[in-house]
Formats: C-alpha cells, sequence, structure tokens
C-alpha cells in the first residue's frame, strides 16, 4: 500500500476483498465513477434532447465564428498600424482572464467542496482528503474554463492566421491553454482553503474586502494606464502614445507574458528551419507554465490533505448560532420601493433578494461583475475629438453597449438561469401557499428585470456623457438597455422552467449545463442583433448630418430608418421576452416536485 502520493495517514477505501486501496487504485474508482456519469448524461440527452443539442451546438459554432472573424480582422487592423500593439493586447487579455479565472475557481470550489451535501459522505468514507480535493478541483477547473476556451481559442486561431503562423503553432494551442488555466486556477483554489480555514468566522468580511481591493487596484491600474487628454485620437501618434502606456502593464513574472512570448515565438515564420530557436523556444515557455501549473497543483493539494476535513468542519459548527430576530435595514429599505407592487410578487421578490445576499457564491461573483464593469469604463478617457471622428466615437459609443449587454447576458445565466432549478429544494414550502405558479415565475422574471435596468443604464449613461454622444443617440441607447435586460430576463427565466435541474444544488453546474450554455448564447445572438438594428441607421443619420446642407434630404430620410429600426428593435425585444416566458409558463405549470 502506497500513501506517500499525498501524505495522509488514514487508510484508503477499502476493496470487496478488504485490502485497503491504494492511491493509484483510488484515483482509479473515481474515474471510473466520473466516466460513467459522463457517459449517462451523454446517452440522456442524446435519446431525450437531441434537437437542443444539435441547436446548442450550431449557435456555438456560429458564437466562435463570429469572434474568430473580429478577431482576425481586428489583427489584421493592427498590424496595419503598428507591430507593437499584438503583445498589449494578449498581455491585456489574458491578463484579465487569469484573474477571472482565479477568482472564478475560488468561488466554484467553495460552492462544491463546503456547500455541497455529498461532502458530507465523502468526509465519512476512508477517501483519502486529498483525493476529494483533486476530484473537486477537477470539476472546479473546467467549469470555471469552458469561457475561457470559447473566447481565448478564435482569439489565437485568428492571430496564427494572420501572421501566417506555422503548422507547429496550432498544434501548441491546448497545450498552452490548459497549463495557463491551471496556474490561475490553483492560486484560486489555495485561497479558497485558506480563506475558509483560517478566516471562518470573518469569512464574509474577508470576502468583501478582497473583492474591493482587487477592484480598486484594477480601476487604479485601468485609469493610470489610459488617462491623458489626446487631441490627436486615431492617428498613428495616438496608438504609439497608447501602446507606449499600455507597455507598463506587462510584466516577465506573469504567467499571461509566458503565455504570450511562447506563442508568439511559435508563430515566427521567418524563413528559418525547424532545428533553430522559434519553436524550441516555445517549447521552454510551455515547460516553464506547466512546471509552475505542476508545482502549484502539489502544494495545493497538500494544503487540502492538511486542512480539508479541519475547514469543513469549522465553517459548519462555528456559524451555527441562532440569528437574531428583526429584519435587515437594507431588506426595509427594498420593501420601500417595491410597495407599489402586490404582496405576493413583493415577498417574492425580498425572498430571492435575501437568498442572493447571504450566498457569498453569488455575490462575490456580482461584485467581480460589478468590478469589470467599472474597469472597462474607467478606461474610458475623457478626450476632446475633432468632427471627423464623430462617426467614430459613436460607434465605440455603441460597442460599449454591447460590452454591457454581454456582461449582462453572463450575469443572467449564471444568477437568473438556475432560480427556478434551485427552488426544487423549497418548493415543499412555496407549494401548499395561496400563489399560483405564473406568479412565481414572474417574481423571478421581475427580480431580474429591475435589477439590471438602473445598474446598466446608469453605465451606459456614464459612458454617453464621457464620449459627448448627442442626445438622440442617448435616447436610442437607454431604449436598448430596457430591450436588452427585459430580453436577457426573458431567456433565463424562460429557460430556466423549460429546462430545470431541480437535483442538483450547484447554481455553477446548473449554469454550466446544457440549458445554461443554450440560455448563453442565445443571450448573445440576441444582443447582436438588437444592437446592430439600432446602430447601423444612427451610423448612417449621423453621417448624413455631419456632411452638412447636402445632405439633408438623406438625413431626414435616415431619420425615418432609425425610427424603422428602433420599431423592430422593440418588436424582437417583445418576441423575445414574451416566447421564452410563455415557454417557461407552459412547462413550469406541468412540472412536478
Amino acid at each position: 500500500d502506497s500513501s506517500a502520493e499525498f501524505g495522509d495517514p488514514r487508510p484508503g477505501i477499502p476493496n470487496s476483498g478488504g485490502r485497503l486501496l491504494t492511491t493509484a487504485e483510488e484515483g482509479k474508482l473515481f474515474r471510473r465513477l466520473r466516466t460513467w456519469l459522463m457517459l449517462s448524461t451523454a446517452r440522456q440527452l442524446w435519446r431525450t434532447a437531441r434537437l437542443r443539442l444539435w441547436l446548442t451546438t450550431l449557435l456555438s459554432l456560429v458564437f466562435w465564428g463570429g469572434l474568430f472573424a473580429l478577431s482576425h480582422e481586428g489583427f489584421v487592423f493592427l498590424r496595419s498600424v503598428t507591430s507593437q500593439a499584438e503583445p498589449i493586447v494578449f498581455d491585456l487579455f489574458y491578463g484579465s482572464l487569469m484573474v477571472m479565472l482565479t477568482v472564478s475557481t475560488a468561488i466554484i470550489l467553495y460552492g462544491g467542496l463546503y456547500n455541497n451535501r455529498d461532502m458530507e459522505y465523502l468526509l465519512s468514507t476512508p477517501t483519502r482528503a486529498g483525493r476529494i480535493f483533486v476530484v473537486k478541483f477537477q470539476e472546479a477547473v473546467v467549469m470555471s474554463s469552458w469561457g475561457f476556451i470559447l473566447l481565448g481559442s478564435p482569439l489565437l486561431l485568428a492571430y496564427g492566421l494572420a501572421v501566417n503562423a506555422p503548422w507547429y503553432y496550432y498544434a501548441l494551442l491546448l497545450p498552452y491553454m490548459i497549463a495557463f488555466a491551471c496556474i490561475p486556477a490553483g492560486i484560486g483554489a489555495l485561497g479558497c482553503l485558506l480563506i475558509v480555514q483560517y478566516l471562518t468566522r470573518l469569512r464574509k468580511v474577508a470576502l468583501i474586502v478582497l473583492c474591493l481591493l482587487v477592484v480598486g487596484l484594477a480601476v487604479l491600474a485601468g485609469w493610470s494606464v489610459i488617462s491623458g487628454g489626446q487631441n490627436d485620437l486615431l492617428t498613428h501618434h495616438w496608438f504609439e502614445h497608447a501602446v507606449a502606456r499600455l507597455g507598463k502593464t506587462q510584466n516577465r513574472f506573469l504567467p499571461s507574458w509566458w503565455l504570450r512570448c511562447g506563442l508568439m515565438e511559435a508563430a515566427r515564420n521567418d524563413g528559418h528551419s525547424l532545428s533553430i530557436q522559434p519553436w524550441s523556444q516555445s517549447l521552454l515557455f510551455l515547460a516553464l507554465l506547466t512546471s509552475n501549473a505542476l508545482l502549484i497543483h502539489q502544494v495545493t493539494v497538500a494544503v487540502a490533505e492538511r486542512i480539508l476535513a479541519e475547514s469543513y468542519s469549522r465553517l459548519h459548527t462555528v456559524g451555527s448560532s441562532v440569528r437574531r430576530g428583526g429584519t435587515a435595514i437594507v431588506d426595509r429599505m427594498l420593501a420601500v420601493v417595491l410597495k407599489p407592487l402586490p404582496t405576493t410578487t413583493r415577498l417574492l421578490l425580498l425572498k430571492d433578494f435575501r437568498i442572493f445576499r447571504r450566498d457569498p457564491a453569488q455575490w462575490t461573483q456580482f461584485l467581480i461583475f460589478l468590478g469589470l464593469v467599472l474597469l472597462f469604463f474607467t478606461t474610458v478617457q475623457w478626450i476632446t475629438y475633432d468632427k471627423q471622428y464623430v462617426l467614430w466615437i459613436n460607434v465605440v459609443s455603441f460597442l460599449n453597449l454591447g460590452v454591457v449587454g454581454l456582461i449582462l447576458s453572463t450575469f443572467t445565466t449564471r444568477f437568473i438561469y438556475p432560480l427556478i432549478s434551485l427552488e426544487g429544494r423549497r418548493f415543499w414550502v412555496l407549494g401548499p401557499l395561496p400563489l399560483s405558479r405564473d406568479t412565481i415565475l414572474w417574481g423571478k422574471f421581475l427580480f431580474a428585470a429591475l435589477g439590471s435596468t438602473l445598474p446598466c443604464a446608469l453605465l451606459i449613461l456614464l459612458s454617453d456623457i464621457v464620449l459627448s454622444i448627442a442626445p438622440l443617440v442617448i435616447l436610442v441607447h437607454q431604449l436598448t438597455n430596457l430591450l436588452l435586460c427585459c430580453g436577457l430576463s426573458g431567456i433565463a427565466v424562460g429557460l430556466g422552467a423549460v429546462m430545470p435541474a431541480m437535483r442538483e444544488t450547484n447554481p455553477s453546474k446548473i449554469a454550466a449545463g446544457f440549458g445554461g450554455t443554450l440560455s448563453l448564447v442565445l443571450s448573445a445572438l440576441y444582443i447582436v442583433v438588437l444592437v446592430t438594428l439600432t446602430a447601423v441607421p444612427c451610423y448612417l443619420y449621423l453621417d448624413a448630418v455631419q456632411r452638412g446642407a447636402e445632405a439633408a434630404a438623406q438625413a431626414n430620410h435616415w431619420a425615418w430608418v432609425v425610427a424603422a429600426g428602433l420599431a423592430l428593435a422593440v418588436a424582437i425585444g417583445g418576441m423575445t421576452t414574451i416566447v421564452p416566458m410563455r415557454l417557461g409558463l407552459r412547462a413550469f405549470r406541468r412540472l412536478e416536485f
């Protein structure tokens, strides 16, 4: 028997013959169990949801193809302007993803290790704590990294085609992405274990302080890099100045820098034979990433082996004191705001809000969402520009609107889509109450729509004020934002009722499943369609206005086109809101708990 891999003094799992399992046999047992569960889920999907599976695959390919086309055109444009911008793009993009992966893995692992019922059973068995952690860690890495693969792969493939990279560049993409993703995931997992172990009594305060610290540092870094007036917008001098300031974000000790350097070395195609530097330098950077990922993994497993059981016990025993009576101040304030609504709807909204604020795995991700949006808008500087750049600035304003919509779509998929599934555990309370199921579902919709409309409207208004956008375009932005919030809420709530996962208790797993992926893809397509319908007519109208008197007739014509585009956007937004909700209501009425 070999128990040196994790160093656990406890015995391994006994087999049918009474002999204790070695660590290798223990790992094989869990791998067989996971393979069986994956195959069983795949067979069930193929038998019962074949059409949905094909539809999700098709929509995901369309979304991936759109990202690839945009990335390719972006790299072609950057190479025509300056050769120094590509490293900056990679460092900023993968540096941001590294922070997101770290926090996301920590939150998902917290839910899998400390807020999951199967841990009670696993910790009561002779299974080694290190093995339990490895299983949960691998699940967390997969759930937190699928978005990284979806967003990162088209960017890297587009770069390879833009620079005419050799064949081994494409062969190294997957190993690089896996090795890179494991480093921030391991750091996040280690932070999760240490916070729960040593800050159990103050874990909420610690998480709030940590999130605010990360957001504050990100805002300060973005402002220091981007701030500064520039009158020569979009000129060669403007690009050189921006590249020089953004170059401060590069750091050779960051895994994002190792990833970028290794891939750019592999992409070099300067006519040398394969026996000379480019591919060998790339392999050295890959070895650097892999060795650090393995080191962090070993350290994290060793820490988990020592403190996992103890930290789980502390978490579930320290906070077991009886709560004081009364209502929180924030709940009373929200009740006053929601007073015009019917009593049942108001109480349902208050219930959902309390559940949200009492779950650290949810409100910490909301803080991350808010921090990312604030970081994005702090990079939009107060600039002055000539009339020739008015059209470009308005294009940027609609891109800002699209970015807010895309981030909101991830928010609705992560938080709103699982709400109906999570009600399965509490439906024994809701079921006997004198309220219809339709009221429950519409309450979820109002919770999502009201909670997202005001923050997004303020952020978009801030962006428009910074960019000095015309009043007409500001009104178009606000109407489009309202349609986005209602449509995205309708998609998330409706699909959540059509495809619930009542037996699942982890919101992250629900959102990362088939229905959550479909909701995210449909939300992205809806955002693209809605923003295009409002952006193109506004661009053509402003172009005619800018050309002066000779285009006055065209300006009037395009004004009607703007109105027609808004009317079509309202029609599509209404359908996107109503159709999923009707399907959800029909499915929710027939649902048996």
